[in-house]
């Protein structure tokens, strides 16, 4: 837990510098502008619509039934790029079958990708400016996210709250009425997977993980630079 003498770290001090509409941030164009240059989006309102509300299947497919064996990092941030890189694929009876969601005629509409946007899929910015199947929880929102703001009010399905607690960094995806996300551990008996409702969230016992305002461990929310 955080004492009264900790000395921030250099990731909260650039974040919190971002929140406060600082422009001081080493990295700030990939936070609040569009995607690098070569990399794709996607261009219409009904795509990325129709890529959060897979996203959000997926997560909660992974709470529902248990984590996907395909699903092979077992962290908060591992969540994300795994819901994130099977949003981006094609929901055929394959696919279907093997990530055990049924056809129950309430499945998100196919987002239609173009060559080019398909090749988002397995494809983070990291440090650097390199690309590859791997990202952090700090390269997620560093480099492959913009800064939405710290009111939840202003929070989207798929929207990354990112928690900085000095030396480890936490994910949780906003699921509207419910957050979901991973502890970073597991054991034989308990997967890592959590949801929490909001008003819960906001009044957690441990003051380091209410999204408010207040609480400088709070970085704020972080939507995916992909989405239009």
């Amino acid at each position: 837990m955080a004492g009264d003498g900790e000395v921030m770290s250099p990731t909260r001090r650039h974040l919190l510098a971002l929140a406060a509409g600082c422009a001081v941030v080493p990295w700030a164009r990939a936070l609040t502008g569009a995607p690098a240059p070569d990399m794709p989006a996607l261009l219409s309102k009904a795509q990325s619509r129709a890529f959060q509300a897979w996203m959000l299947r997926i997560v909660n497919a992974q709470m529902e039934q248990g984590p996907s064996p395909r699903w092979q990092h077992r962290d908060c941030a591992g969540l994300v790029r795994f819901a994130v890189n099977e949003a981006l694929t094609v929901h055929d009876t394959r696919w279907m079958r093997a990530n055990g969601i049924g056809s129950d005629g309430q499945l998100p509409p196919e987002l239609e990708l173009t060559p080019a946007q398909q090749a988002l899929r397995n494809r983070w910015v990291q440090t650097g400016g390199t690309v590859g199947h791997y990202v952090s929880a700090i390269g997620l929102v560093q480099n492959n996210s913009r800064f939405i703001g710290r009111d939840l009010n202003q929070a989207q399905p798929g929207d990354l709250l990112f928690f900085d607690q000095g030396d480890e960094h936490h994910l949780m995806v906003w699921m509207g009425a419910r957050i979901a996300y991973h502890t970073g551990t597991v054991t034989p008996n308990d997967n890592g997977l959590r949801t929490v409702d909001v008003p819960q969230l906001k009044t957690w016992k441990d003051t380091r993980w209410q999204p408010a305002v207040d609480n400088p461990n709070f970085a704020g929310m972080f939507r995916l630079a992909f989405l239009t």
